[in-house]
């Protein structure tokens, strides 16, 4: 083989290199042209699909939204058990609503999160006063702290203006079992003093509350250090202002704003709210009296369902993300005996 054909046989080698090399850098081209093209794609399906899921929520929750007004401009002029029945029922949903948008936080806009939890703040507000427009509290006079029993010898009830509500010294007072303005006090209240009647206990500190019976609903507000035990009461539960205590009580809804450092043994059978709450802790409902049985078919609570530990923290919008604000009170830790 002459140098002519030598160096001709390698232009050509380096030809067919060349041309390889050539041929490889268009196919990583290609692939990587295809590659940003599926991620394009991806990421406008995932837009998509957040589009699609934002506005689902939006049409849902502006429906319930909708759908809760309704119940409460339904309370205008209606009787007092159908205002009761729909303020229940748009409490309930208030609740199913949050949650909803707790669990909505992942795809929704910070923005769209911010004006979602305004809408239902201005809810909560119009709920709060269509509560005290149909259903205003009623004035109560303060009773003795004694027991029934101990009271047989009185004489005989004043006179009675209908409807639940007495007449004393002319003025009409309803008949609302309270506690009031009570430091370190061992109260009690029998079912006959209780049974199907509102309950306020306000204003108490360092004191000991049984009461045994079957309340219409229970009020607690500014509880310091206090031991409240009350049997099933056939609603609901407020409880406001209350610090370094522990309640125990069966009910169907339990709603508990700026509390901190309270124990709540707790019967519920639809869920719990906190709001503005901190070092609130839950356990279920261990406290018995001889008529509980009797007590808890008085009040129509389901006693096996019990949501003790499902509650919602109005304040906590975090998907998947225990609120810190309440915890379950260890099983090592739970009180256990009650009473003397």
């Amino acid at each position: 083989m002459d140098a002519t054909e030598e160096i001709s046989q390698e232009n050509a080698f380096y030809d067919r290199d060349g041309a390889a090399k050539i041929h490889n850098r268009i196919q990583k081209r290609q692939q990587a042209l295809a590659e940003d093209a599926e991620r394009r794609k991806d990421a406008k399906k995932s837009q998509s699909v957040g589009e699609e899921k934002s506005e689902y929520f939006l049409r849902t929750f502006n429906a319930e939204r909708a759908g809760i007004q309704e119940l409460l401009t339904g309370c205008s002029g209606a009787d007092r058990p159908v205002v009761t029945q729909k303020l229940e029922e748009a409490t309930a949903k208030m609740t199913q609503l949050q949650k909803f948008l707790n669990d909505s936080v992942i795809f929704l806009s910070q923005y769209e999160i911010r004006v979602a939890q305004s809408a239902l703040q201005k809810l909560q507000t119009s709920l709060s006063e269509t509560r005290e427009e149909a259903l205003p509290k009623k004035k109560f006079a303060f009773r003795s702290r004694t027991k029934a029993a101990e009271v047989s010898d009185c004489p005989p009830p004043p006179e009675t203006a209908g409807s639940g509500v007495t007449k004393l010294d002319g003025a009409a007072v309803s008949k609302q079992a309270d506690f009031s303005n009570i430091s370190d006090e061992y109260l009690t209240k029998t079912s006959e003093e209780l049974q199907n009647r509102d309950v306020l206990l306000t204003h108490l500190t360092n004191c000991k509350v049984r009461l045994y019976g079957s309340p219409s609903t229970l009020h607690l507000k500014h509880i310091n250090a206090c031991e409240i035990l009350c049997g099933p009461v056939a609603t609901s539960v407020f409880v406001d202002h209350c610090s370094n205590s522990i309640l125990a009580f069966p009910c169907q809804q339990m709603r508990t704003h700026n509390t901190t450092d309270t124990q709540v043994y707790l019967h519920v059978t639809s869920r719990a709210i906190i709001e503005d709450c901190l070092g609130v802790s839950f356990a279920p409902f261990c406290w018995s009296y001889p008529t509980l049985d009797q007590d808890f078919s008085a009040s129509g609570l389901d006693r096996d369902r019990n949501n003790w530990s499902q509650v919602d923290d109005f304040n906590w919008l975090a998907a998947g993300t225990p609120s810190p604000n309440w915890t379950v009170i260890p099983e090592e830790d739970r009180k256990t005996t009650w009473d003397p």
